[in-house]
């Protein structure tokens, strides 16, 4: 399998990177993660590492985030052979996910840090990793039928910039499928240990998509139902603020770990995402929004 667009050069007047089934060849050089980027980002090894042994693919939350993801691309990416991006691949759970939901299309993964991707590579071998900064993506225009951003966008400090970055990237007709944080007014010390630069208002969170140049074709929530639960448990982290971030993270991942694969908390979500499919939820722990980049043809 070759990509179905030509990569440009890491360096400026560089050999052309190229494909070859399990890594990239550079010239004479050869890699399994091809990097066009040093991690500026609000993210790094250490993080990944962190939320990985916390909740691993297990987490309720996450596991119901990916099958929305999935649910969606499956309803918009009809394009016979579509490429399909994710930024912030983190571990893989997604990626592996898409594999199997599309077998006939070309997965793409990419992340702003370098350890898990080298992990990564070795895990699935033919998939495409890339490293890059969203905001300077290196990716052509008009290249990417369908992008998936699963809580990667609060990381960024210049969101509208990494949201041009998207609408370059994907072709007339291309799909974005996003997902952030919800509420400004949530912002605790867990947020300030996963280096989330804000939360995010629905309602702001589309017009930001929308001035991006998105035409936005469902938006809702995420964790409806837990909702009261997690505000109450958002206002007392909230005093945890102050405290030093060793003591912060230990509370964090007990509360992960206490949480991740409980059984009642996986079937209140699997009911609503059922549910979610006929109507949109007006609040939440995460916004969702699928867009589009409009044909401008049509």
């Amino acid at each position: 399998m070759s990509l179905p667009f030509a990569l440009p050069p890491i360096i400026e007047g560089g050999a052309t990177p190229v494909w070859v089934m399990d890594g990239f060849q550079i010239g004479s050089e050869f890699t399994k993660v091809l990097q066009y980027s040093l991690n500026d980002s609000g993210w790094n090894d250490d993080l990944t590492l962190f939320h990985e042994e916390s909740a691993g693919d297990q987490h309720f939350i996450d596991q119901a985030s990916r099958l929305h993801a999935l649910g969606e691309l499956k309803k918009h990416v009809k394009q016979p052979n579509p490429t399909i991006l994710e930024v912030g691949c983190s571990s893989g759970f997604m990626l592996e996910e898409m594999q199997k939901a599309f077998p006939d299309a070309t997965i793409i993964g990419s992340d702003v840090v370098n350890s898990p991707l080298k992990k990564l590579a070795e895990k699935i071998p033919h998939v495409p990793l890339l490293r890059f900064d969203m905001v300077h993506c290196p990716l052509p225009d008009n290249s990417i039928d369908a992008i998936v951003m699963l809580n990667v966008l609060e990381h960024i400090e210049d969101d509208a910039g990494a949201l041009a970055q998207a609408m370059r990237v994907l072709k007339p007709g291309g799909t974005l499928i996003i997902e952030v944080p919800a509420g400004p007014h949530l912002y605790d010390a867990y947020d300030k240990i996963l280096m989330h630069y804000r939360r995010y208002r629905l309602s702001s969170f589309c017009k930001l998509l929308e001035n991006a140049g998105f035409q936005i074709l469902k938006r809702s929530h995420l964790g409806v139902f837990l909702y009261p639960g997690f505000w109450l448990v958002k206002q007392m982290n909230k005093r945890r603020l102050s405290e030093s971030e060793a003591i912060s993270r230990q509370k964090v991942d007990t509360a992960i770990r206490k949480t991740g694969s409980n059984k009642l908390m996986n079937a209140i979500m699997q009911l609503e995402l059922r549910l979610g499919r006929f109507l949109s939820y007006p609040t939440g722990i995460r916004c969702l929004v699928s867009c589009v980049k409009a044909d401008k043809k049509t």
